[in-house]
């Protein structure tokens, strides 16, 4: 495969990572909220408030940096190799499919296609002039048809 298939591959494997563990998170959160309205003896309402949102809040710092990865990755910013680094360090604790996608990371990432993909300078033309018109381009071509001209210099002044 060439190197940009294995990005691409890599990115959809960080969205689809950050898909399944959200699914996890909300399925949690759901048997969080039923198990707080059985009776008889539920803890109290502010508890429940307050950890809900504790882990939300963690399960978030979890799954954002997959789906960051993720995007960069599939337009190929230069950034997207340290969110994706920084995804795949989270993930790694999340059997099978997290390690998965670490081991994966860091094998393309930390290989020379990957560093070829991703060091790689863009080598670009600096944007031209928006209003090109025939008076400027018979400028342009008098200019140069000037500087391609040679004029000997001056001869130094006589002393004698």
């Amino acid at each position: 495969m060439t190197p940009e298939e294995h990005n691409k591959y890599l990115g959809w494997s960080h969205i689809a990572y950050g898909g399944l563990f959200l699914l996890f998170a909300t399925m949690m959160m759901v048997f969080i909220w039923v198990m707080m309205a059985m009776p008889p003896n539920p803890p109290p309402f502010p508890f429940v408030l307050f950890m809900s949102l504790f882990m939300m809040a963690i399960w978030g710092a979890m799954i954002l940096p997959s789906f960051i990865a993720g995007y960069g990755l599939l337009k190929r910013k230069k950034w997207a190799k340290i969110w994706a680094i920084i995804s795949a360090v989270v993930a790694a604790s999340n059997v099978p499919f997290g390690t998965a996608v670490t081991v994966y990371t860091f094998w393309f990432l930390f290989s020379e296609p990957g560093k070829q993909l991703f060091e790689r300078n863009n080598y670009a033309l600096p944007p031209g002039r928006q209003a090109w018109t025939n008076q400027q381009q018979w400028d342009y071509d008098a200019q140069r048809q000037r500087e391609s001209q040679y004029n000997p210099p001056p001869p130094p002044p006589d002393w004698r």
